[in-house]
């Protein structure tokens, strides 16, 4: 482990996992540059936006202008920008190239010539596709299903080809994020079934059967920050799964119902979608000794605390909350 205060920039900072992890990158005593789109709104930050560590830049990671600025005096990249999910992505296939794959090699030169020393990639679990194997491991084959998985997995094999001394490379591949942040999204299943059972009283559940692998958005954030923590050695051209509870879809909905109240109503329907995967995240555990401490029950809780509470008004139909929606509704180009 080492002590070290970066200068980090974070791509789509303003998105959901962003808006958990720079407030806390702010807290532990880094230097943070944003670079977004803050397509969701400015407000995001209100609670650090008078930190002086914290400089927030409106732009594009396809613009090679806003990228050059958002480098400058950063010595650390997370990159968490992208068209997030499989609807969202197949909305506008040209557009989500452009955005998740197009621009990822030449942001990565530019950031080795502006002489970033740490960069981490935000990848996706869902490149591994459907494994027969009960554990998904970092040693299977990516055999991505999709137009959004395969251009993560293609942004993988780039950064690899980029390595050069002195430029540090991790890749994560995070399961379904889930639970409370200030730029919520309400498009992830354990998010959308609070949502609905709280406020709609009744759960749809499509088989039921499926296993998805889950992490709460304050592990996910607790991982970049521990990752930045990181001899180089450890870490540098590594990859790693980070999730923490997998459970098939009946199983979320269950807790869900426990948390929120016996009254929920749950429905069972059928699908033809039973992708089931498994992912293990032995690795970065017995690698750097990480694990996630924080179950899906309170994510759960914090969800339904913060519409309790007044924090997601209009939750069922309030564009920000669901990114294809905003997307649709700013037709983002």
């Amino acid at each position: 482990m080492i002590d070290q205060k970066w200068n980090v920039m974070v791509t789509g900072g303003a998105g959901y996992v962003g808006s958990v992890l720079v407030p806390q990158l702010l807290a532990a005593g880094h230097k943070v540059t944003v670079l977004d789109l803050f397509m969701y709104g400015e407000d995001v930050f209100n609670a650090v936006r008078d930190n002086p560590n914290l400089r927030l830049i409106k732009g594009d990671i396809r613009d090679e202008a806003a990228i050059n600025e958002a480098l400058r005096g950063n010595n650390a990249v997370i990159h968490l920008a992208c068209i997030s999910n499989d609807p969202s992505f197949e909305l506008d296939p040209g557009l989500g190239k452009s955005i998740n794959y197009d621009c990822f090699r030449p942001m990565v030169r530019a950031a080795k010539k502006a002489g970033i020393k740490r960069f981490i990639y935000a990848s996706s679990s869902s490149v591994y596709g459907i494994k027969d194997e009960a554990e998904v491991t970092e040693e299977l084959s990516c055999e991505p299903l999709t137009d959004y998985s395969k251009f993560k997995a293609m942004c993988e094999t780039d950064l690899a080809e980029e390595a050069a001394s002195g430029f540090v490379t991790c890749t994560v591949r995070p399961a379904t994020v889930c639970g409370y942040a200030p730029r919520q999204r309400l498009d992830v299943v354990v998010n959308i079934l609070t949502n609905l059972a709280v406020n709609t009283g009744r759960i749809r559940v499509f088989g039921g059967t499926q296993k998805r692998p889950n992490l709460h958005i304050q592990d996910m954030s607790a991982a970049y920050l521990f990752l930045l923590q990181q001899d180089d050695a450890k870490i540098d051209g590594k990859t790693y799964n980070i999730g923490y509870e997998n459970h098939s879809l009946m199983k979320i909905a269950d807790i869900v119902k426990s948390v929120v109240g016996n009254n929920v109503e749950v429905a069972v329907e059928p699908t033809d979608d039973l992708r089931s995967y498994h992912v293990s995240s032995e690795k970065i555990r017995r690698e750097l000794g990480f694990a996630p401490t924080h179950t899906i029950e309170q994510a759960v809780s914090g969800l339904v605390d913060a519409f309790r509470g007044g924090r997601l008004p209009n939750s069922l139909n309030d564009p920000r909350y669901f990114n294809i929606k905003m997307m649709q509704n700013i037709s983002l180009k």
